[in-house]
């Protein structure tokens, strides 16, 4: 009894905003806990399912596939701000226009996208584009088709997690992709019982199911909690739809940076080195990646709440969320250390000993470019929420050129290994733990509403 008043009393203690945010982490946190798990079930049910080769080529197909995310011109993330700060002035008409202007251009671009990666997919040479034998073109032509259409399916009907995020409710957006999760490692686990290893039933089988729980979370969304907000094609507007580019084009730059960078690692790995070694650096990029996990599911609720406080002028809410955010995140850095050391160890345990070999190399760069990620993602998650992107903006440009010009280099000049694919991103990171520091600075303490830091 006195441990569930303490975790009451701590729940409820606070502002409205900090105790919503209280309570989505803790919902969160176990919904990603979750989540976790079952991603690394996935990963040597995979394996063993088809074998480190094939899982390395799966990988890199959904990386490249992965891009159509960008057609969306920063729709959703646009979405994202305007419809907090539409609830942050009680305006749920404005709310129900910004969405259903969202999923009409949202749906309109991802079936035009569809059509044509179908027709584009037709004539792509995938043997010497990432290194697999030129009998498999006409399995990895069907594979990647699977993937293009259940990758346009889910940006299109995707757009209520957006919504959910928006309104300061990440935990439930964590519980429909746990669910969608769990979907496709019950579907693998029956693969592996009752089929041979097939690249075509695994693209199936993770692809299919979490579209289905997105579609089937709309319409109870809609139905229920959201009915007020319910996508209508009397309330698409146009010069609404050009309001969300104006801010959502910057958010696109900024995917665009960062799937160069995850995307173009595998492609690259996969072009100048194996699909073993795709799978290699997948592994130990999934290590760490629980670690960042883990932080982020304490972060998330940061972006709309920072874009509620900042509109309603509660800077000082702001720099002290800052604050307790950063001293959070020593324990972090600290356990990623720990997980470092014993890396090989927990490879073999995971996977099997001897299954993928793991240059230790990859898992030290894996480990500081999370952990300067994390310190990063504090603060690029307030100016994010805030909306002033312009920097950001010009510095992804550069550093997205950067990267690949950086991985070229460290590979064919220096002949360093896939390890140094990862070096190129931490260099290319810079915003994050060097300017978005200096710029939340200048917007809470300085504001300067005139300086560039401000846009």
């Amino acid at each position: 009894m006195e441990i569930s008043y303490s975790i009451s009393r701590f729940l409820n203690k606070g502002s409205v905003r900090t105790i919503a945010a209280k309570k989505n982490v803790l919902l969160s946190f176990f919904a990603k806990l979750m989540s976790m798990a079952i991603s690394f079930i996935i990963v040597p049910l995979t394996i063993n399912y088809i074998n480190p080769t094939q899982y390395g080529v799966w990988l890199t197909l959904t990386s490249v596939v992965g891009w159509v995310s960008l057609f969306d011109v920063g729709l959703t993330q646009g979405l994202r701000n305007k419809f907090a700060e539409a609830k942050a002035k009680y305006d749920i008409q404005l709310a129900r226009i910004y969405v259903s202007t969202t999923y009409f251009y949202i749906a309109i671009l991802f079936v035009l996208i569809w059509g044509v990666l179908l027709v584009v997919n037709q004539y792509v040479e995938w043997s010497s584009l990432i290194n697999i034998p030129i009998v498999m073109n006409s399995e990895i032509r069907m594979l990647t088709a699977i993937i293009i259409s259940y990758f346009c399916l889910q940006f299109i009907f995707q757009v209520v997690k957006t919504i959910l995020i928006a309104d300061q409710k990440p935990a439930n957006a964590s519980i429909i992709d746990l669910i969608g999760q769990f979907s496709s490692l019950l579907i693998i686990w029956l693969l592996t019982l009752f089929t041979e290893g097939s690249l075509i039933l695994l693209g199936l089988g993770l692809g299919v199911f979490p579209v289905v729980v997105l579609i089937i979370a709309n319409i109870y969304l809609f139905s229920t909690s959201y009915k007020d907000v319910v996508p209508s094609f009397k309330l698409v507007h146009k010069e609404y739809r050009n309001e969300l580019m104006g801010l959502g084009i910057k958010f696109f730059i900024l995917q665009l940076a960062s799937m160069i960078q995850y995307s173009s690692s595998l492609f690259l790995i996969a072009r100048y080195f194996s699909p073993v070694d795709v799978t290699a650096y997948n592994i130990a990029f999934k290590y760490f990646l629980t670690l960042q996990g883990v932080y982020m599911i304490i972060l998330s609720p940061l972006w709309s709440s920072s874009t509620d406080a900042y509109y309603s002028g509660d800077y000082d809410w702001i720099s002290n969320a800052v604050k307790k955010y950063l001293f959070m995140l020593i324990p972090f850095l600290l356990m990623g250390l720990v997980m470092l050391l014993f890396s090989d160890q927990f490879y073999d345990l995971w996977l099997g000993e001897g299954v993928v070999e793991i240059d230790f190399k990859v898992s030290l760069f894996s480990y500081l470019f999370f952990a300067l990620g994390m310190f990063a993602s504090v603060f690029v998650n307030v100016i994010n929420g805030i909306g002033a992107l312009r920097v950001q903006f010009y510095v992804s440009i550069v550093t997205a050129v950067g990267f690949i010009a950086l991985s070229l280099f460290f590979i064919l000049v220096l002949n360093w290994g896939v390890w140094s694919i990862i070096f190129a991103s931490i260099i290319s990171n810079i915003y994050g733990y060097l300017f978005a520091p200096i710029q939340l600075y200048n917007i809470l303490k300085v504001r300067n509403i005139n300086s560039i830091w401000f846009k």
